[in-house]
């Protein structure tokens, strides 16, 4: 379950007349509990509570129910009982159906509340439900609660009105929804003359029965789309009379309203009494915008994008810079002014800005250095000189685009009292202003120069209203002579293989004339590449999260050369960290930030790596590559061979056999047993999952010279003629040719009896180490691992060190959370220096005592030795002295890090490079900026 599904259900439990017997099960059932988690603790199998009308679950909750006017005596009862401790619960609670007190035991922090008003503190509980983003949700309940309400009345509306629903009116749904959430919002904050003004007319003027709530609330919109000392004003009902002229664009057109049944209207009065003063714009709209989309509806309140996640964007974008000259500044009036002026000028520009939370935070960071500048020169009540239409966006969806201009609004009222107080806040507030700053539109598509074009060139075109303007371009009179321009945002990220045919277009459409290896690449490169290209245009650093493989492997060489060819360098990153949201464990994705400038631009750059704990550590350096190392911009691409000849990496052996040539661990047995003559033709073969699981699988191998006599044997000879039947089907040519010898994998690699060092193709990045292994003589290794063939021992020592684990994390490519592995781009790439014979005894010795310390664990698998959490300390020693002794011979000593190891390579592989231009500068494989 998630936050909003979570919220929704406890709501309903609280709203429920309370029974004492019933309501710890049901309290855990709302937390996601099972049935059958909740029939053993009713029986009591599982229950270990010791007090009176409890319920204890095992490193949950102990709770208890209780007599009236006894729940402080009950909880102090939880606190100090036995299976307390002993169940090493997370909270305690104690209800009499009036009042409600909890605690959070690790903490201390404690809940005291009466019991209608316990589902205001959910977010307290949610460690229950797993959910380990608290206190992101504790700090914006309100926006969950919010949301949760306004979904179920959406999709309540939808089912009364389901012509609302279709493609064509799908839009007026929306804008509605954009007006209610305005409505709510003003009359808790005197926006409307009136506390509740809104839910209240509702509830006097409209039909108990709904019949003509949809009428009257048409009515208030009007109204709000009407200037006073008009004929039109005039001709409104008394009581609708009395609403604010709002406009904007955000009351304009249309005032149809879809048709109320009782349950909406009951669901509209209820959302009507939420207190909406608490509402958060910088998360509400990434939550609501799901509201409105029938797909992502499944995943409510898992749109949620942290404020601290948002501004490792901004923050090093532009807001640190501007801190810190607030900071020079002290109290100079002159040099204060001179930074207010700044602010006033800056451009912040989001071209995925889905519901608009960076464009809101960015506002809303920037209001407050205003305030403070404004402060420091004795003029707190000034207004303020930040325009709403220095924040500009794109957005693909009509409805986020819709609720991230609602937002923008909310956020500069929200700002306006915080600062300047309510009275000026709301004189000024009124009517909205009518310009349009969020386009909606495809970014990929749009020009970018049009939306934000270069400043002081006073482009002018067609202002139209804010809201419910689903424009192709943006439509703006703007000029801003000397501002500066940052680029920022979250785009869609979606691998290659996950894109959709328009996307695959858009993509086309952004790389055409650029490079034709765009299909390799994830969906975000066209921001990235499209904010390089408007960086060619106008003077601008952007930042973008993107997903970490966009640095990693052949994407690399695939978009990077170009990005630096439009003068664009790396000016700050955030190396890999989780991107996370509201879903349960605290799912995410493993991202990047990419900050890009001009060349010309010659601050410092800064490295940030983010710690297990969530702090940021920052590194000044003089470079950053396209692989997020503090490196010169070199770029590795595939390599045919080695140059130094230490050892050529070949692919395992692809059978394309429809399975017909491979044999389980019974089949073996079973065949072997009737025809002992048939185990010379039966390999031990090792695929992925066989070298890492230690699962046990066979082939055949049959030689040219022996086929005849193979196909003798009775389940040989039908294997083969179903693999020749499946080969002589396949719509390859090279496949319909190997149905002439059915006996052999369609490619061989080896004679099938070498010794052979293994390692998967695709491998996790959970490990610490490449989980390679030494196969014997007649082994056969399969198409999903690469191998070295009858080389020196040594070599593995290389293969499972840390250097070349960081290397192959660095330049190799990314399969969801695995890497996936090169031989080309991994192995041939890899810098190793000249070893002497002393160096490599001395490694193959590191590389047998790794082998000695696997087998003194035997019969546990790779999977088992290598998991971090257990790994056997002698196994983990073995490779802290391989390393150790690999090290030395690069640098004399062990390395401080992963980020020192890469610094090493880089240099090393920029001097292999570097030579081989000298030597043969036409055959080259690597591209440098």
């Amino acid at each position: 379950m998630n936050a909003v599904e979570i919220e929704q259900a406890i709501s309903e439990l609280a709203e429920q007349p309370f029974d004492p017997a019933e309501f710890p099960f049901a309290f855990l059932e709302a937390f996601g509990n099972k049935d059958a988690t909740l029939k053993r603790l009713r029986t009591g199998a599982t229950n270990g509570s010791d007090v009176a009308g409890g319920v204890c679950q095992r490193s949950n909750i102990h709770l208890a129910t209780c007599a009236a006017g006894t729940v402080s005596a009950t909880l102090t009862k939880l606190k100090d009982s036995p299976a307390t401790t002993k169940n090493k619960v997370k909270f305690i609670l104690a209800t009499d159906g009036d009042e409600f007190q909890a605690e959070d035991m690790a903490s201390g922090e404690v809940v005291a509340c009466t019991y209608p008003d316990f589902p205001n503190h959910f977010g307290f509980f949610l460690p229950l439900a797993g959910i380990t983003t608290v206190k992101q949700i504790r700090e914006n309940a309100f926006d969950i609660r919010a949301t949760s309400r306004l979904n179920r009345l959406y999709v309540e509306l939808l089912k009364d009105n389901p012509d609302w629903a279709a493609a064509d009116r799908r839009s007026d749904m929306n804008h509605f929804m954009a007006r209610l959430i305005f409505c709510f919002f003003a009359e808790d904050t005197d926006i409307f003359n009136g506390s509740g003004l809104f839910t209240a007319t509702v509830d006097q003027m409209s039909a108990k029965d709904s019949s003509n709530t949809h009428e009257v609330i048409s009515a208030i919109f009007r109204a709000m789309n009407t200037k006073f000392s008009t004929p039109e004003r005039a001709e409104l009902p008394r009581w609708a009379g009395v609403f604010p002229y709002v406009n904007g664009g955000l009351f304009s057109g249309s005032t149809d309203v879809p048709r109320f049944s009782k349950i909406a209207r009951s669901y509209l009065l209820t959302i009507g009494n939420l207190d909406w003063r608490q509402i958060n714009p910088d998360i509400f709209g990434s939550m609501i915008q799901a509201v409105a989309d029938d797909e992502e509806r499944g995943a409510l309140g898992m749109h949620y994008t942290s404020v601290p996640n948002i501004l490792k964007v901004l923050n090093p974008l532009f807001l640190d810079d501007l801190r810190a000259k607030l900071e020079e500044a002290g109290d100079n009036p002159r040099s204060l002014l001179n930074l207010r002026k700044r602010l006033s000028k800056i451009r912040v520009f989001d071209p995925a800005c889905g519901s608009g939370n960076f464009l809101v935070i960015a506002y809303k960071q920037m209001r407050a250095i205003e305030a403070e500048i404004n402060i420091r020169r004795c003029e707190a009540d000034r207004s303020s000189e930040i325009p709403l239409t220095n924040f500009r966006g794109i957005e693909l969806r009509e409805f986020p685009a819709e609720i991230a201009r609602l937002a923008l609004i909310i956020a500069e009222f929200q700002c306006d009292i915080l600062y300047r107080g309510q009275k000026l806040a709301l004189a000024e507030f009124l009517p909205l202003d009518s310009q349009n700053w969020i386009t909606c539109g495809n970014a990929l598509r749009l020009d970018w120069l049009s939306i934000c074009p270069p400043t002081g060139t006073g482009v002018k075109l067609h202002a139209e209203d804010l809201f419910h303007t689903p424009h192709n371009q943006a439509q703006i009179d703007f000029e801003n002579e000397g501002g500066e321009t940052y680029i920022c945002g979250n785009p869609p990220y979606k691998g290659s293989k996950y894109q959709t045919p328009a996307q695959r277009g858009d993509l086309e459409a952004v790389f055409d004339e650029v490079t034709d290896g765009w299909k390799l690449l994830d969906y975000v490169a066209g921001w990235i590449m499209k904010a390089a290209l408007y960086g060619g245009k106008v003077e601008c650093i952007s930042a973008f999260v993107c997903t970490n493989s966009i640095c990693q492997g052949v994407q690399v060489p695939t978009l990077w050369p170009y990005v630096f060819k439009q003068n664009r360098q790396i000016l700050f990153a955030y190396n890999s960290f989780k991107w996370s949201n509201l879903a349960s464990h605290n799912a995410g994705v493993t991202v990047v930030i990419i900050g890009l400038s001009s060349n010309e631009i010659a601050r410092q750059k800064k490295l940030i790596e983010t710690t297990r704990d969530g702090a940021s550590v920052v590194r000044l350096v003089s470079d950053i590559n396209a692989y997020l190392v503090p490196s010169r911009s070199i770029i590795v691409e595939k390599r045919g061979g080695r140059r130094d000849n230490i050892g050529e990496m070949d692919f395992g052996n692809k059978a394309v056999d429809g399975g017909y040539l491979y044999l389980t661990r019974d089949e073996k047995e079973e065949l072997e047993h009737q025809y002992p003559i048939a185990a010379k033709y039966v390999r031990r073969v090792f695929g992925a999952t066989e070298l890492v699981r230690g699962i046990e699988r066979y082939c055949l191998w049959i030689q040219d010279s022996d086929v005849e006599e193979a196909a003798n044997i009775e389940p040989i000879s039908i294997r083969l003629d179903a693999v020749r039947r499946m080969r002589s089907e396949s719509k390859k040519a090279p496949t319909r040719a190997g149905a002439n010898q059915p006996h052999k994998f369609e490619e061989r690699r080896q004679v099938g009896n070498e010794n052979i060092i293994a390692l998967p193709r695709i491998t996790s990045e959970n490990r610490d180490y490449m989980p390679a292994s030494l196969l014997p003589a007649g082994t056969i290794i399969s198409s999903q691992l690469f191998g070295f063939y009858n080389k020196e021992v040594f070599l593995f020592s290389l293969l499972v060190s840390r250097l070349h684990w960081v290397w192959m994390g660095t330049v190799c490519a990314r399969m969801r959370t695995d890497f996936s592995y090169s031989n080309t781009l991994g192995w041939n790439t890899f810098p190793i220096p000249p070893l002497t014979e002393k160096n490599k005894a001395d490694l193959t010795r590191c590389a047998e005592d790794i082998l000695l310390a696997r087998e003194a664990h035997f019969p546990a698998t790779i999977a088992d030795l290598y998991d971090p959490e257990t790994m056997p300390d002698n196994l983990r020693a073995a490779h802290e002295r391989n390393d150790e002794v690999l090290e030395r011979i690069y640098i004399g000593r062990r390395f401080r890090n992963d980020t020192e190891r890469l610094e090493k390579l880089f240099e090393m592989y920029s001097q292999m490079v570097d030579g081989l231009k000298k030597s043969t500068p036409s055959s080259a494989k690597a591209s440098t900026r």
